[in-house]
């Protein structure tokens, strides 16, 4: 699975034009854009980045589907009319499983990102992020705001539980960590970016992070969602693998990764993560809500503050949060097992990141 000697990468032939993302937005809605992405042996995680990515090692993978787009507003809307699901962002809290958290917190609502009125010590994210009540996918800012004029946007303020129904709904599944990070490399082994070796050129316009002063003045067409497809895609032809919204796994959060294996015979085969006890936060023990691995980056990750709209980027996220910008999804649905053809796949779902945004993007697994 490694890119070939000449630096190029390997992937579909029918990569889609990315001067033109409008056939995207168009198969996105279609709800039939899937790519295939070959089994084999990749290198995943990073030595030269943030220290839960470390170390990099390879895993063995074996062929699976994923949806090309992440899910959008107006598919979770079909879904929605089609069951009369409520999201947890549309539930009460429970008093038990937050602590000292003021009353008037414990409503129906999720997190959203405010701009600040100017610089600010970025050490405080609670100058940027508040608690909103009202906020859910289909008023993604608040009671008075609307998704009507962003139906083809990743849809927002979605839980781990809410991407689980709707992924049983379609009968698809999450990808694994390891599923994810090989479809967003693209047969890119051990590049930092979706792209190649390089940060992004001036005026490039290859990902949705944030271009400008964080967390106050973004570059003009930056500092929101976009539409998905409206960047390039990666060479396995997949869109939005690089910002817009962080997307859920069906990973229990580690604070690292194991330790690289001395021989191809130890090599893990499909690894799923930890678990669920495992991957609470040692440094808050009163909050018990156990996290995923999300991947991906937002239209928030800034290069001065959250450089991780990379592949290798790994964030927890507590399965009960949605928050505005940050998390979407996107699914899967079958998955190719060596000797045996085609078969259908359990159903799963995929998320994205803390309190803020969340879609999901699926994937199949083959060892469902």
């Amino acid at each position: 699975m490694a890119a070939p000697d000449t630096g190029q990468p390997t992937g579909p032939t029918n990569r889609s034009d990315p001067t033109d993302p409008s056939d995207a937005v168009t198969a996105a809605g279609s709800g039939a854009a899937m790519a295939s992405i070959p089994g084999g042996t990749a290198v995943i995680g990073s030595d030269h980045h943030y220290p839960e990515e470390r170390p990099a090692h390879p895993v063995n993978v074996d062929a699976f589907e994923i949806d090309r787009f992440p899910v959008t507003n107006a598919q979770f809307a079909g879904f929605v009319r089609a069951t009369g699901y409520r999201t947890v962002a549309e539930r009460p809290l429970d008093p038990a499983l937050y602590p000292g958290a003021p009353p008037e917190n414990l409503v129906a609502g999720s997190m959203v990102f405010v701009p600040t009125p100017g610089p600010v010590d970025l050490r405080h994210l609670s100058q940027w992020w508040g608690w909103t009540p009202g906020a859910l996918w289909r008023c993604p800012e608040g009671p008075d705001s609307s998704i009507d004029q962003r139906l083809d946007h990743p849809v927002v303020h979605v839980a781990h539980e809410d991407a689980l129904a709707f992924a049983t709904w379609n009968g698809k599944v999450l990808p694994t960590e390891a599923e994810w990070e090989v479809a967003a490399r693209g047969g890119l082994e051990g590049m930092p970016y979706v792209w190649g070796a390089d940060p992004e050129p001036a005026g490039a316009r290859l990902a949705n992070y944030y271009h400008g002063q964080f967390p106050w003045r973004p570059d003009l067409g930056y500092g929101a969602t976009t539409p998905v497809g409206s960047f390039p895609a990666n060479y396995f032809d997949l869109f939005d693998m690089a910002g817009n919204v962080w997307e859920w796994t069906q990973d229990w959060y580690t604070n690292e990764h194991p330790e690289a294996a001395d021989k191809p015979c130890c090599v893990p085969n499909n690894p799923r993560g930890g678990d669920a006890a495992s991957s609470l936060d040692p440094r808050q023990p009163q909050f018990t809500v156990p996290r995923k691995v999300i991947k991906g980056g937002s239209f928030l990750c800034a290069d001065s503050y959250c450089r991780r709209y990379r592949p290798a980027a790994r964030r927890p996220q507590a399965i009960d949060t949605g928050e505005s910008p940050w998390v979407c999804w996107r699914l899967g649905g079958l998955v190719l097992s060596p000797g045996t053809g085609w078969c259908r796949a359990g159903v799963v779902m995929i998320a994205d990141y803390c309190r803020v945004v969340q879609g999901h993007r699926f994937a199949v697994s083959s060892s469902m």
